[in-house]
């Protein structure tokens, strides 16, 4: 659901929106869209409006459940460790001893803090015995908005159960350079003999992580293309639970020359001779997990 506030809009913009959202009161419209259609009426309202204000609310997998943007307006969303947060304009006859965040801010940044300590506390008592996905992808080249995802590997870890794998390739009208091939194996022959189509891949995988913690490392990269994928079947982004073996390593490990996957295996006596292949990547990465799990006990 969105909800967009307008002030000073032209008529022609507000009737432009009717045909997506309902205007419940002057410049206040609501619906329900999908993301990509979310984001066409921002661009039109952004163009439509160059002096007018607006506000735009729309439900997202963050800890608020929500998130905004503005345009022309002095009333700035800013990101405080994950929380969004709104810096209102100062007046200027506000005294200096008044200034700083609302009760509402700092309640939600106490939560934060508390859920934070919660979630190391489970962490560490659980020792890593606990049900995850480690998930791995080979690409096009590094750019999500552009490049596409060309391989999907996954490796289910359920404690007393034999670890599940999954794994498919993706078809693509992208060309795969000779200098992807050469880092991941994967060419443009491979595709065509064993590729699957992305709606396909994506449908399988969603049923195959449900709402497991994801393990990655450098997570933040899986996920802009995973999320970039989800998107274009109009699909809400990720809201599992993430743990990023690159940053443990970076808090646990300060010693190494560089915390990179290969570098990090090699620290613990793990071989990792099938780089940049999904499926060996994902047995390397649960490796290194656990590893570094058991180097804070």
């Amino acid at each position: 659901m969105i909800v967009i506030s307008l002030t000073n809009c032209p008529l022609s913009l507000r009737g432009d929106l009717t045909k997506w959202l309902l205007e419940i009161d002057t410049g206040v419209f609501v619906g329900q869209v999908s993301a990509r259609v979310r984001e066409e009426l921002w661009k039109r309202i952004q163009k439509s409006a160059p002096n007018g204000r607006a506000t735009m609310v729309f439900n997202s997998n963050t800890e608020q459940g929500l998130d905004f943007k503005v345009h022309n307006s002095n009333w700035l969303p800013i990101d405080f460790d994950g929380l969004k947060l709104i810096m209102r304009p100062i007046s200027p006859d506000l005294k200096a001893s008044k200034l700083g965040y609302s009760k509402a801010s700092r309640f939600l940044m106490a939560r934060k803090a508390a859920n934070k300590r919660r979630m190391a506390k489970t962490e560490q008592l659980s020792h890593g015995n606990h049900a995850y996905v480690v998930i791995d992808i080979e690409t096009t080249g590094l750019n999500p908005e552009k490049d596409a995802i060309i391989m999907l590997s996954a490796l289910k870890v359920v404690p007393g159960q034999e670890d599940d794998v999954f794994e498919a390739f993706i078809s693509t009208h992208l060309p795969i350079s000779s200098q992807i091939t050469k880092l991941t194996g994967i060419s443009q022959e491979t595709l065509a003999a064993r590729g699957k189509e992305l709606e396909s891949v994506m449908s399988e995988f969603n049923e195959f992580v449900a709402d497991y913690k994801l393990v990655a490392h450098n997570i933040k990269f899986d996920l802009a293309f995973l999320n970039a994928a989800r998107k274009k079947m109009d699909m809400e982004a990720f809201s599992n639970e993430l743990v990023d073996t690159l940053t443990l390593a970076k808090i646990k490990l300060h010693s190494l020359k560089n915390h990179k996957l290969a570098t990090v295996a090699e620290y613990f006596g793990i071989s990792s001779a099938d780089a940049h292949n999904a499926s060996s990547d994902c047995e390397v990465t649960k490796n290194v997990y656990e590893s570094l799990i058991k180097e804070s006990e």
